[in-house]
């Protein structure tokens, strides 16, 4: 009987730590606390630039307000990590912005492919008015963004297929994120988009469950895809950003100040993100040539004409095809930031 009580007070006990280790945003004496919640490895130029926001916070506000992150998915994946934000049982996280596309509809523009002229074009939107208007909009889901983070260009790496042109596509199982966009993607290039999660994904290119996939080159070669798929297609068809959210929640808990120290601590860590990808790059890609991975630079035109009719079809939904509008009379002026 008293095993029995015992056992049930700790049960308990347990689900209580529990509910109080998911408080989003608690506080800790004179310490407000925000928990962070990412998928990525701790050696992504993401969570590096993460871990400058905390540092950042930290000593803007004295100890007063601080961010807490938790990376690998231990809190879940990202789209586990949205719905929580939703809800308001966690403070922060990082998404793309092609997953942002099942939760605030109108961000689908930035996933379309070769939307963006080139890297300054695409800093620029990002910088701009188009960009600065997605950051708000996802507020009427209990989603605020606070910045984008530089997730560089997407590209096809495969296990038995080199791709140099669309047509090498064709028949081929091409992993995607649960994006209709990047389905509509692939799909106009000839193969059969198949959505896989990104744990998954690995052992899916190994068994042949899936025939290649499209990412980043430090993402590529972080996963270790790079171990199983020897081909890898640099016809970067999309520049899809990630994009570092607060619950809506969360931040109308938060005083003026706290805002302020938050925000200003978020913009200087997207400028040192930025540098960190470029240097991340630079090297996954020198790391995967030494590992066999035969690298190519494919022509991107046939690429970028059988996605034209993909601008098209937004016609049908005005607010998108207006975005799609306004990025494209955007300047490719070179940033400054």
């Amino acid at each position: 009987m008293f095993a029995t009580k015992f056992k049930k007070a700790l049960l308990g006990l347990t689900a209580f730590a529990v509910i109080l280790s998911m408080q989003s945003c608690q506080q800790i004496s004179d310490t407000k606390e925000i928990k962070l919640g990412h998928a990525l490895e701790t050696t992504h130029p993401v969570h590096l630039a993460m871990v400058e926001l905390a540092k950042r916070v930290e000593q803007k506000s004295a100890g007063k307000l601080v961010v807490d992150i938790y990376p690998n998915a231990q809190l879940g994946s990202e789209r586990e990590c949205v719905e929580l934000l939703q809800i308001g049982s966690l403070g922060m996280t990082k998404v793309s912005a092609a997953v942002m596309e099942s939760f605030s509809p109108n961000f689908k523009v930035l996933s379309l492919p070769y939307i963006f002229k080139d890297k300054a074009h695409y800093y620029n939107v990002l910088e701009g008015e188009v960009g600065a208007q997605l950051l708000t909009e996802g507020e009427k889901y209990w989603l605020r963004g606070l910045c984008y983070y530089d997730a560089g260009s997407r590209s096809f790496y495969t296990t038995n297929r080199q791709i140099n042109e669309p047509k090498d596509l064709k028949g081929l199982k091409i992993r995607v994120q649960a994006s209709p966009t990047a389905i509509g993607m692939v799909k106009s290039f000839g193969g059969a988009a198949t959505p896989t999660s990104w744990g998954e994904l690995y052992t899916a290119l190994q068994q042949g469950v899936v025939d290649g996939a499209e990412n980043n080159t430090p993402s590529f070669y972080l996963s270790h895809h790079y171990e199983v798929s020897k081909y890898y297609s640099l016809n970067e068809h999309t520049m899809v950003p990630d994009i570092l959210l607060i619950s809506s929640k969360v931040w109308e808990s938060l005083n003026p100040q706290e805002q302020k120290w938050l925000q200003e601590a978020v913009d200087e860590s997207a400028v040192v993100q930025r540098e960190l990808w470029q240097e991340a790059e630079q090297h996954a890609l020198a790391e995967i040539k030494k590992a066999g991975v035969i690298v190519t630079t494919p022509d991107k035109e046939p690429f970028a004409k059988l996605v034209e009719p993909l601008y098209e079809s937004y016609k049908s939904e005005p607010e998108v095809y207006s975005l799609i509008q306004r990025i494209k009379n955007t300047g490719s002026q070179l940033s400054k930031k």
